[in-house]
Formats: structure tokens, C-alpha cells, sequence
């Protein structure tokens, strides 16, 4: 025997007696689920030595930075107290410019320190050998400088005249050098 359907006021007072689901919440930004985890992995690991190699150049200056890498940052495990000591910074040295990092090893850790945080590293270990160039972010690209514009006709025919008595390969310098000279008094680029 077939079970008659409910009227509508029926239908609407069984619905209003259930319970349904609630809708489901929209999942969360990446960047929050991961939040926690990534502040709790930067308080144990801190920066590496990838954020000093992005600023070596800034950190220890030009002279030291040419001869110089920052490998790897070390940190040891803590001890049984629970104190932490501080990192490790394996540097890449040049082979001649290894004594030069040792004798300014003090300066080196004070500017490192400056940048990570007080007492971050404790130690140099240097690794003598070959390093290679800077990361290309940290030059400008190289450019051919634009070609001077040219000259008026009796500032060509002077600058000529004034580079004859001299010697081929001596007179095409001296005449670059006049023609930069002629167009920076003129106020030309």
C-alpha cells in the first residue's frame, strides 16, 4: 500500500523539526594554515645562509665580499640545560685572502651578528677554494655605452688637426677622449 505524501504545511513543519548540516566553511588561506608552522620552524632554524648570500656585499663590504661565500650557517644541537649556543658560518674563501678573513674573523662576526640578531653566530669555520661570481640579482646588467653623438663640423676638423703629430693607435684614443670631452662641455650626453 503506497504512503500518501505530505501536505505542504506538513512538509514545512518536518523540515523545521530536522536539523540539517551547517554549510561548510571555506578552507582557509595558505598562508594562515601555515603560519604557525612557519614561525615555529623560523624560531628553531632562524635565516640561513641564503639571506646572507643575498646580502654579503652589504654585510662585510665590497673588499671582503669579492673574496668571500657564505656556505652553510650550522646550529648546534641544544645541551642537556637547554641552553642553545650559537651558529656556525662556514665561509668560502679564496685561497690568498684566507689569512685576511681570519685576522677580521671578529669584525666578520660582529657585522653577521648585526644583521642576524645578537649571538647568532659563535663561530668562523673557513673553507679554503674556489668561488664563483656573485649572484647576477645583486649587479646590473652590463650594457655597450650608446655612441657619442657627433660633433659640429669645426669641432670634428679641430679635434682632427690637434691628434695628426700623433702616433696611429695614440691618435684614435686621443681623439675619443677629445670628442667626450667636446660633448660634455656642450652639455650633450
Amino acid at each position: 500500500m503506497p504512503r500518501p505524501l505530505p501536505t505542504e504545511d506538513e512538509a514545512r513543519a518536518i523540515l523545521a523539526r530536522r536539523k540539517t548540516r551547517p554549510l561548510p566553511r571555506p578552507t582557509p588561506r595558505v598562508g594562515r594554515a601555515l603560519e604557525k608552522l612557519i614561525r615555529t620552524l623560523d624560531d628553531r632554524y632562524g635565516r640561513g645562509a641564503d639571506a646572507l648570500e643575498a646580502r654579503w656585499p652589504e654585510i662585510v663590504g665590497e673588499r671582503l665580499a669579492a673574496v668571500t661565500r657564505p656556505q652553510k650557517l650550522t646550529r648546534p644541537r641544544k645541551s642537556p640545560d637547554g641552553q642553545s649556543a650559537g651558529a656556525t658560518l662556514e665561509l668560502r674563501v679564496a685561497g690568498p685572502a684566507a689569512l685576511l678573513v681570519q685576522h677580521q674573523s671578529a669584525h666578520i662576526l660582529e657585522r653577521v651578528n648585526l644583521f642576524l640578531g645578537q649571538g647568532a653566530v659563535e663561530r668562523l669555520r673557513i673553507a679554503q677554494g674556489p668561488i664563483g661570481p656573485r649572484a647576477a640579482r645583486s649587479r646590473a646588467p652590463l650594457t655597450k655605452p650608446a655612441a657619442p653623438p657627433p660633433l659640429g663640423a669645426a669641432d670634428e676638423a679641430a679635434l682632427k688637426a690637434s691628434v695628426v703629430a700623433a702616433p696611429a693607435p695614440l691618435a684614435a684614443a686621443l681623439e675619443r677622449l677629445g670628442r667626450s670631452v667636446l660633448n660634455r662641455r656642450s652639455g650633450r650626453p
